[in-house]
């Protein structure tokens, strides 16, 4: 080993701080060290500790990603003149390179979880590092969370040091205690940024991809020194891959994380000439790529979001934040001045968010609950989380793994719980290789983890074929598989589709009637098929991989399963029920037997026997979505509503019998009712009059008819409605049948004037009035002049409060001559 770091690298930007590092964790036990990428944090703290601040055992430094840790092993191994496996080895899952003289041990963040459960005093480790910790992953969060809680109660003497790129390192140090909080200083040059001249909106994937290989191509124009283009995923890569015009002879290499680790080592490794790397975000911070001078950011990053409404996580595309931005900017700035071409507007600049969201704000939880199952803390009682999973999330993922049989009642976890814990792999896919096991089943996961598509349609019957004859369809598919199949043990007479819904019962879905492509899935939220994929019309399939929208998301990844299969494997989740409900749809009232598997219904027959107690709340139903204008109302009906919402409006203590209480009361007054009713057409027989009424105890009607009695007796006898529609109520009376009334009529408690409207013979208005009396002796005398002349057989005589009232065309001697 190196006698002495500067040794190894004199002149790195981090060494200054080295001594300051090691001093904090010697004296306090915890310490933040924020360093920008390119300090040389990763490769020259680990041997510094080691020699420096050495204590009792090994050092364990986390890094995000695989590709990550491997190369960081293999660069400090090489720095300091040994072999990887011996003084510096690396673990991640399904590849471990270490030896007893390991003492720097460079491990995934993942590995990290399973050693703390598996030994929580982590006997032989002296102080844990966790790079690159401002990427907020998941498993950092939580390795962090579960060392702090073993260092706690068990390991006091545990150091643990957090290195951060980030502008902002101070909530770290917060979280920790006030740890002590060290800074380096970066070695940059300088970048010239170069945004596009105006904002772009882009239709298609496709468009995009072409722009950002046109972006290239000016980049390779204008400077000098390899290009690194940041892009979401791989399949962005391929398409500008394909898309770019550079000169002939030009090496275009990609990098990303399920790339074989040869091809990820070729492009880590200086090769002397200019190249183009299409990088997706692992290239910001964990990674040096070699001989960069141009940055060209596509802008854009892919996260995985989790909804806990749909129990599904996706990945999104979304816009890179200003840190992301600048970090990848930086890149062109690590060994010379460069250039940083962007693909967006400077104008769009401040429509960036600050930072990536914590991974655990937005992930699947499943893993993290069962983990915390497993510490013996279900809901994380006495944890310290830098961000704290959110509770809906958290419930979600809680709820799967009670279905799946991994926690109890209670969230304590069960023995099929510790056993599934130790497979590394989701929960849903260890339960599947634990209950299905075989080969097959050990296949199916490690598709189901495969990152983007894995064939050319959404079956995934011929890339499990394939895998299990050794025809591998991608790289770290074989590798997850060939880590997984020894834990499979012996297999089920079990179809591949059944074997999958094992792993996801919520995710089986059935062809919605009329459109092959659209599906319900058992857990009750819509998906489809690509129009062109050949699953369309499948009756059941079970989807693997869904992405987009999250009321119908997109089937990238499924298999077809049989329904007697499914009756057969998840017998207590079949549902036979007698249902009897409103359709919206068919405007009628539907009685049904059903058999469901949770949203599905596998089948549905006509329901004979409902009766009243099923039929009667159907049509409440009904009349929820339709209105009450669907009753047969009669103006006898209306005028009892209008007379007693007069008379509350007077202060009268009465029931509420306004359209808007009987809708929201439905069950109390109308349900009574509707017995032997079938259907809407059998309701055109109800009295609403009489209904209504008996909402009217005997006092209640008695103070009604008393104080806004339903009519008006005119003098000749003839009974009149009276209209309460009003703020005064009124009548509509023909003017002869008032002759000789010499009182106005009133209603209600203060004895309001009626509102009468006086009609000729013939029905028509003649005169508004709210005061008889008056009107005999004031405006009668012209109205008569009038009417004589309009209807000379008719009695219009000149004293009317004397005469007599009549209703036809009565002439008495002598009268109105």
């Amino acid at each position: 080993m190196a006698s002495d770091p500067s040794d190894i690298s004199p002149d790195l930007p981090i060494t200054p701080v080295l001594g300051d590092v090691a001093a904090a964790l010697e004296g306090h036990g915890l310490c933040v060290l924020e360093a920008p990428p390119g300090a040389g944090k990763t490769t020259a703290v680990p041997p510094y500790l080691l020699r420096h601040a050495p204590g009792p055992g090994r050092i364990l430094m986390l890094e995000p990603r695989r590709v990550a840790a491997r190369a960081a092993a293999e660069r400090i191994a090489h720095l300091l003149g040994a072999q990887v496996g011996g003084l510096v080895g690396y673990t991640m899952r399904g590849a471990r390179k270490t030896s007893p003289q390991t003492r720097i041990e460079v491990i995934t963040e993942g590995v990290l979880t399973r050693m703390v459960q598996e030994a929580p005093d982590l006997d032989g480790v002296g102080t844990l590092i966790f790079d690159e910790f401002h990427e907020r992953a998941l498993q950092a969060d939580l390795g962090l969370t579960l060392s702090l809680d073993a260092r706690s109660a068990l390991r006091p003497d545990l150091r643990i040091l957090v290195m951060s790129a980030t502008l902002d390192a101070a909530p770290i140090a917060a979280f920790l205690g006030d740890a002590p909080l060290i800074r380096a200083q970066g070695r940059a040059f300088d970048v010239q940024m170069r945004w596009a001249n105006a904002p772009r909106t882009f239709r298609t994937v496709k468009a995009r991809a072409q722009a950002t290989a046109e972006r290239v191509g000016e980049a390779w124009d204008e400077t000098e020194g390899s290009i690194l283009v940041f892009l979401p995923g791989k399949g962005e890569i391929a398409q500008v891959q394909a898309a770019l015009r550079l000169p002939p002879g030009v090496q275009v290499l990609p990098l990303h994380g399920s790339l074989p680790f040869a091809q990820q080592r070729a492009v880590l490794t200086p090769s002397g000439a200019r190249r183009v790397i299409l990088a997706t975000a692992i290239a910001e911070t964990s990674l040096t790529v070699p001989d960069v001078r141009v940055v060209v950011d596509g802008g854009q990053a892919r996260r995985a979001r989790f909804d806990p409404a749909t129990g599904m996580s996706r990945l999104v595309t979304e816009r890179v934040t200003k840190a992301e931005a600048t970090q990848r900017a930086g890149r062109a700035g690590r060994v010379a001045p460069g250039w940083a071409y962007r693909m967006w507007a400077r104008a769009e600049e401040g429509a960036l968010g600050p930072f990536p969201p914590p991974e655990i704000s937005a992930a699947d939880l499943t893993g993290l609950a069962l983990d915390l199952a497993l510490w013996g803390t279900p809901q994380g009682e006495g944890l310290r989380f830098l961000t704290p999973p959110p509770q809906g999330t958290l419930a979600e993922a809680q709820k799967l793994l009670f279905d799946l049989n991994l926690t109890d009642a209670k969230g304590q976890i069960t023995a099929q719980g510790r056993r599934l814990a130790g497979i590394p792999a989701h929960p849903r896919l260890a339960h599947m290789i634990a209950a299905g096991g075989g080969a097959e089943a050990a296949a199916l996961a490690a598709l189901a983890e495969a990152r983007g598509p894995i064939g050319d349609t959404a079956d995934m019957s011929a890339a499990l074929r394939d895998l299990l004859a050794g025809r591998a369809p991608k790289g770290d598919v074989t590798a997850a598989f060939k880590r997984l199949k020894p834990l499979s043990g012996a297999g089920r007479d079990l179809s591949s589709g059944a074997l999958l819904a094992l792993a996801y019962p919520d995710r089986i879905g059935l062809v919605r009637p009329g459109d092959g492509t659209r599906y319900v899935l058992s857990g009750g939220t819509g998906a489809r098929l690509d129009p062109a994929d050949p699953m369309v019309g499948t009756r059941l399939l079970v989807a693997a991989t869904l992405d987009g929208d999250r009321q119908e998301a997109l089937i990238r990844a499924a298999l077809p399963v049989a329904e007697a299969e499914l009756r057969a494997l998840f017998p207590n989740r079949l549902c036979t029920q007698n249902l009897c409900r409103w359709s919206k749809r068919h405007r009628r009232i539907e009685a049904r037997t059903q058999t469901r598997l949770g949203a599905l219904v596998l089948s549905d027959q006509n329901w004979k026997g409902a009766g009243d107690a099923e039929i009667g709340p159907a049509l409440l139903a009904a009349l929820r979505d339709l209105g009450l204008g669907t009753l047969p109302w009669t103006h006898g009906a209306r005028r009892l509503q209008a007379r007693v919402a007069w008379l509350r409006a007077k202060g009268a203590d009465l029931p509420d019998l306004g359209d808007e209480t009987l809708l929201e009361r439905l069950e109390t007054w109308l349900l009574p009712m509707l017995a032997g009713a079938r259907g809407l057409d059998d309701l055109g027989d109800l009295d609403l009059t009489a209904i209504l009424s008996q909402q009217l105890s005997p006092a209640h009607r008695a103070t009604l008819d008393r104080l806004a009695p339903a009519s008006f007796t005119a003098p000749t006898g003839t009974r009149l409605p009276i209209d309460y529609a009003q703020d005064r109520p009124s009548v509509q009376v023909r003017l002869q049948e008032l002759f000789g009334l010499t009182t106005h009529p009133t209603a209600g408690p203060e004895q309001v004037p009626i509102t009468l409207h006086l009609l000729s013979p013939a029905h028509r208005p003649v005169q508004v009035t709210a005061d008889l009396p008056g009107f005999w002796r004031s405006s009668y005398g012209d109205v008569r002049k009038d009417m004589r002349s309009r209807y000379p057989k008719h009695d219009w005589p000149e004293n009317p409060d004397q005469a007599q009232a009549h209703r036809g065309k009565v002439r008495k001697k002598g009268a109105g001559a």
